[in-house]
């Protein structure tokens, strides 16, 4: 009865809260699980998709196995669901990371990709956490810079394939991607309506464990920067 009594004058909102910290301990576990057999965020083990079915099997698994895309993705999602029309959003992002896999396709160089990459997971983890985020502009603004990013990223697992397998290596992560942008945004909506408040306590604890994770990456690439592995 003490324990009812708690949950309910502390915590209003704590049903909202065990669902989405239940949703990001079973992703966050499943992605760990599932990144560890793989390569350098590929599929396929290293080996470049030769036909149609492997490059879409490959871009679907790429924004997946990849952690800091996924988080990023979650992120992007959550945080449209505090927006009126965010759905655009998440929109905005894919359409910007097809731009910037192109720019890698077609030889454009962007450089500190990856640490740029993690920065933004960091920056998007921030904004969902915080009680007042950006506007709209800003947020989307922001999103479609990092879309050239983390698209560019992508990009390295299909490059020198031929022309087919990159079209749907292109399909897939795009698919995949909005796949889990809107359902990160359906679970952000569902938490919202559970609040009189324009967020709710449950996604900003999720923004705050997705900073985390963007903090981890970025750390990780500052240090690789620093002290740069022996070659061999």
């Amino acid at each position: 009865m003490m324990f009812k009594l708690v949950n309910y004058r502390f915590f209003p909102n704590y049903q909202a809260y065990l669902k989405l910290v239940g949703f990001v301990l079973v992703t966050g576990i499943c992605t760990l699980v599932l990144t560890q057999p793989v390569l350098a965020h590929h599929a396929l083990g290293g080996k470049l998709p030769s036909n149609f079915f492997e490059g879409f099997l490959s871009g679907l698994a790429h924004p997946i196995i990849g952690f800091d895309h996924f988080a990023f993705i979650v992120a992007v999602g959550a945080i449209a669901a505090t927006k009126r029309q965010g759905v655009l959003i998440p929109i905005l992002f894919v359409l910007t990371a097809m731009v910037g896999s192109i720019l890698h396709l077609t030889g454009v160089n962007l450089p500190a990709t990856e640490l740029l990459v993690a920065s933004s997971v960091l920056i998007f983890g921030i904004l969902l956490g915080i009680k007042d985020s950006p506007k709209i502009l800003v947020i989307s603004a922001l999103a479609a810079l990092a879309g050239i990013f983390h698209g560019y990223a992508y990009a390295e697992a299909i490059f020198g394939a031929g022309t087919t397998p990159v079209a749907a290596y292109l399909t897939g992560f795009t698919t995949i991607q909005l796949l889990v942008a809107f359902v990160a945004f359906w679970l952000g909506k569902a938490s919202i309506k559970e609040t009189t408040e324009g967020s709710s306590l449950s996604l900003r604890f999720a923004g705050w464990a997705i900073a985390g994770v963007g903090l981890s990456f970025l750390s990780t690439q500052i240090w690789a920067i620093i002290l740069p592995s022996p070659i061999g």
